[in-house]
């Protein structure tokens, strides 16, 4: 299975170097996009030495400046999804992410459209130096969106995923409206509405050791408020057509 990996980065110069080594390393046909918005920190400057290191089986798509979680990962779909790869998955550069996971994840796509590296499906678990604050903000966030959007999945929030290539052609890019990590809320509940098999794998979710987290309680708010919208813009989504999209996203890139 050739898996194209899409990270984007912003100020990530402490943890690329580290966590690049680590996904090559693992058993699987990976090529890896980084998608940075002009990190102050030199992460672009890094991210092209080390895709020169690993000339053909790494690039770096630079961004003018912080334009958000949301389009950097909608611009690095649609670029890998220019080449010939089966699968694709997305992950953050800090290390909350475990690599070695996305070889579990990769075998469970072998029977689902896409699989979450999910912190509530049973063996899964959050930092355990997180205050007590942190986890019951986290677990109610999830509670609260999968219960609003009747998605069955534990973690609709996780931003650990490998989605099938054809899977994500069937996505309807184009009427996605977050900016932020609400993202994540927002592709889980077309993924559902579309009636793609979603699978969830354990995942230990490590807080960063390197670098600053870029979540904030005024993000994790503004989610809250946005997940009644994403209801009001999918909720009329259903499986028919998306093989059609999926089909006409193939024929357009030749």
């Amino acid at each position: 299975m050739r898996i194209a990996v899409v990270i984007p980065t912003y100020n990530e110069a402490e943890n690329l170097p580290r966590l690049i080594p680590a996904l090559f390393a693992l058993p699987l046909e990976l090529t890896l996009l980084i998608v940075d918005d002009n990190s102050p920190d030199n992460t672009g400057h890094l991210a092209d030495e080390l895709a020169t290191e690993y000339s053909g089986r790494m690039s770096v798509l630079h961004r003018p400046g912080k334009l958000g979680i949301s389009s950097a990962y909608v611009q690095g779909f649609k670029r890998v999804l220019e080449n010939n790869v089966d699968a694709i998955a997305q992950m953050d550069a800090d290390f909350s992410h475990e690599p070695r996971i996305l070889v579990t994840m990769a075998k469970c796509l072998e029977t689902h459209d896409v699989v979450f590296g999910s912190r509530y499906a049973s063996g899964g678990s959050v930092d355990m130096q997180w205050p007590l604050w942190r986890k019951s903000l986290s677990a109610w966030g999830n509670f609260y969106a999968r219960t609003i959007l009747r998605i069955p999945v534990q973690d609709v929030t996780t931003g650990y995923r490998l989605w099938r290539s054809d899977t994500l052609r069937g996505m309807p890019f184009d009427d996605i409206q977050s900016k932020g990590y609400v993202f994540q809320v927002e592709m889980a509940y077309i993924a559902h509405c579309l009636e793609y098999r979603i699978k969830e794998t354990p995942l230990y979710f490590a807080d960063r050791i390197r670098g600053n987290s870029k979540m904030s309680l005024q993000i994790q708010m503004e989610a809250a408020v946005r997940v009644w919208h994403i209801w009001m813009t999918h909720r009329h989504l259903c499986h028919i057509g998306r093989e059609a999209r999926a089909q006409f996203q193939r024929s357009s890139l030749y």
